[in-house]
């Protein structure tokens, strides 16, 4: 029946895609899949870096005076509504023009729009929503502003900053695949190259090799969240869904 004929496609692919990842050739060289996987993991890490950099430290020093609000959001989260396809083209004749070549650098900048401000809302929204009576009893003790902050608002804070990042990382990981649409490599390259000769094959694997790198980062970093932030505080991150989302 048709049935059964659809299931044995099925098997039969599938039987495929395990005879790709069998293949030892697959693994190594400059196209194997080690080296995209270093390739992907390092546009990831540096874009992840990189928005930490640029978005937590002014996040906790607006959050902490509660200065901006709402505004200050608003404009950092702009970078959102612009789609990431559209930045990494944006980018790339400026980059090709200061020198930079294709690649690396559109992605980069359009992953770096992409998680800076789920960090930042975080950041700024965890500091800021600290209960003002605690940041008062604080003061009152004698602790200065700097004091505050770290000892008080940023371990507050430090579950919704911490799940910001993992969902930022997670975000930026799947997204570093458009990098190679313009030259880049990744494990993008296996998705691109098998669309373009229409192996079936290819594109699932590399699929599953991206959804698979997203899957242990997501529970890697969930690991070192619940490890880091005290048990008492892990329920604050709940609220990371809601406005990462």
């Amino acid at each position: 029946t048709m049935v059964e004929a659809k299931g044995d496609r099925m098997i039969e692919f599938l039987g495929d895609v395990l005879a790709w990842f069998g293949d030892p050739d697959n693994w190594i060289g400059p196209s194997g899949i080690l080296n995209r996987l270093r390739e992907h993991v390092q546009l990831t890490a540096a874009a992840t870096f990189a928005a930490t950099v640029l978005a937590i430290p002014p996040a906790l020093l607006l959050g902490h005076r509660r200065l901006g609000g709402t505004f200050v959001v608003a404009v950092v989260n702009i970078g959102r509504a612009i789609p990431s396809f559209a930045i990494v083209v944006l980018f790339l004749p400026i980059s090709i023009r200061l020198g930079l070549g294709i690649g690396f650098w559109p992605t980069f900048l359009a992953l770096l729009f992409l998680a800076v401000p789920p960090m930042f809302t975080n950041t700024y929204t965890g500091v800021a929503d600290v209960d003002p009576d605690l940041v008062e009893a604080s003061r009152g003790m004698g602790m200065t502003d700097r004091e505050v902050l770290t000892k008080v608002e940023l371990p507050m804070a430090s579950p919704v900053i911490l799940a910001a990042v993992r969902v930022a990382t997670v975000q930026v990981a799947a997204t570093a695949t458009l990098g190679a649409l313009v030259g880049w490599g990744g494990l993008g390259r296996f998705i691109v190259d098998g669309f373009s000769v229409r192996d079936n094959v290819l594109v699932f694997a590399g699929a599953l090799l991206v959804a698979g790198l997203a899957v242990f980062l997501e529970v890697l970093l969930g690991w070192v969240e619940r490890r880091v932030v005290p048990t008492t505080l892990q329920s604050r991150s709940e609220i990371v869904e809601s406005v990462v989302a």
